[in-house]
């Protein structure tokens, strides 16, 4: 079966770059055709390329096996989802003063949006901008049209980052994969878009997402992002501080995911077996000294967390409490450890429920989470425009050759060459020019 018309995304991960193609129906529900997966490692760092080279040839083999399973089908252009430490919320009004006894109207709404999108600020890129939220006379107004007053203030929060981010993709995708690149989309704010309900954006929530390089920090109240900031930590630098133990990274990781804990109980002794560097043996380490590395870097994560709830002001006043999720979060006690610190409710989330149809092991997979919520942005048909193949001509093989005579040319055209019988002089004549030559003939002799 060929698709003609589906969504394809890429979710450029520091451990992993995650490509998805899907469809979404009428109400929004999302069918997953196809997800692969290509490991990024050597070529994205804390969420952001840095080889853009090695970043096209992992995009190429990741649509070449995208494609091997759409059949006849050709991905055409991609959603690209964009990320990074320098990633961060910037908060910027736009006022306006209205004449004597004006009101607000939807032209002048618009004209608020449009000279926000034409405000640049110094040395960073607008990625994205959030819907405002209004004020009327310093009063906060969610549906100001319609309403009279003398001045309208509308804040909006600007997602920037670094121009480099932004380059660095479209260098790498564009123009060295020679993939189309449909949009660039912000991945925290696609996957809060598919992790928190209306409901708990409304009462107020923070959303982190612990990645492999980067933690992320959503903060939402009433509706609207607050904040977002990116910490520039992950799961790897836990890895790689293992690695002090004198373990390989490769060991380091395993260690991590079968005996890490973010809250060391010094009291126990229990010793666990590690591979050897030279992978020949056995060697054992105390399970308090490995968990005292990875409490220290949690520690360290969760007080950059602190510092940016508590800089919103809202850190006493998100009845939602802490939405945790990402591929780094599975550590033991990573929920206790973070409801103590921060004194809010915690519960681990995926993809909310209704959203991908019959597609359950990704929908609860957190290391898909981002890429279905690219999927969900997505508008654009990305499927390549294959032309039909021409129907082949039947061969007509010609007729004999006597029975094409007798089709073509019918009767009373043919032309019949007839043959003119000589008369008695022609007989005549011809007799005595033989006679005449044998005569000269015998003369001759």
């Amino acid at each position: 079966m060929a698709y003609t018309d589906f969504i394809a995304t890429i979710d450029l991960g520091t451990s992993q770059m995650v490509g998805m193609v899907g469809t979404k129906n009428a109400a929004g529900t999302l069918s997953i055709i196809a997800y692969e997966v290509e490991n990024s490692a050597n070529c994205i760092r804390r969420g952001c390329v840095y080889n853009v080279e090695e970043t096209a040839n992992k995009i190429k083999r990741l649509i070449l096996k995208l494609e091997n399973k759409l059949g006849d089908a050709k991905i055409g252009k991609v959603y690209v989802g964009i990320g990074g430490q320098s990633i961060r919320s910037l908060e910027h009004t736009v006022p306006k003063v209205l004449p004597e006894d004006g009101e607000v109207t939807e032209e002048m709404l618009d004209a608020l949006y449009q000279e926000c999108k034409n405000y640049h600020p110094e040395m960073l890129d607008v990625l994205a901008i959030t819907s405002p939220t209004y004020f009327l006379d310093d009063k906060p107004e969610a549906n100001p049209k319609g309403i009279p007053c003398k001045r309208i203030d509308a804040h909006y929060q600007l997602i920037v980052g670094r121009p480099s981010l932004k380059r660095h993709i479209m260098n790498s995708i564009s123009e060295r994969a020679k993939v189309e690149i449909a949009d660039i989309v912000v991945s925290p704010l696609a996957l809060a878009d598919v992790i928190l309900t209306e409901d708990e954006k409304m009462l107020g929530c923070a959303l982190i997402n612990f990645g492999a390089g980067v933690t992320s920090l959503s903060v939402y109240k009433n509706g609207n992002l607050v904040n977002l900031s990116v910490v520039p930590f992950g799961g790897n630098l836990i890895t790689k501080d293992i690695m002090s133990l004198h373990l390989v990274e490769a060991e380091a990781e395993r260690v991590k995911l079968t005996y890490g804990s973010a809250m060391t109980d010094k009291d126990n002794d229990q010793m666990i077996s590690i591979n050897s560097a030279d992978g020949m043996g056995l060697r054992e380490i105390k399970l308090s000294e490995l968990n005292n590395v990875v409490e220290a870097r949690i520690k360290e994560i969760l007080e950059n967390i602190y510092a940016r709830i508590e800089d919103t002001g809202l850190l006493g006043s998100l009845a939602a409490g802490v939405i945790v999720t990402g591929g780094a979060a599975a550590l033991k006690n990573l929920q206790e450890v973070i409801s103590s610190r921060l004194q809010m409710d915690v519960r681990y989330t995926s993809v909310r429920k209704g959203l991908v149809e019959g597609g359950g092991m990704i929908a609860s997979n957190p290391g898909y989470a981002t890429a279905v919520g690219l999927l969900m942005q997505g508008t654009k048909n990305c499927a390549a425009y294959i032309p039909p193949k021409p129907e082949p001509v039947p061969e007509v093989k010609p007729e004999p050759e006597s029975f094409v005579e007798e089709v073509k040319v019918k009767p009373e055209e043919k032309k019949v060459k007839k043959i003119k019988k000589p008369s008695i002089f022609d007989r005549l004549k011809k007799n005595i020019d033989n006679m005449t030559g044998d005569l000269f003939d015998d003369e001759e002799r």
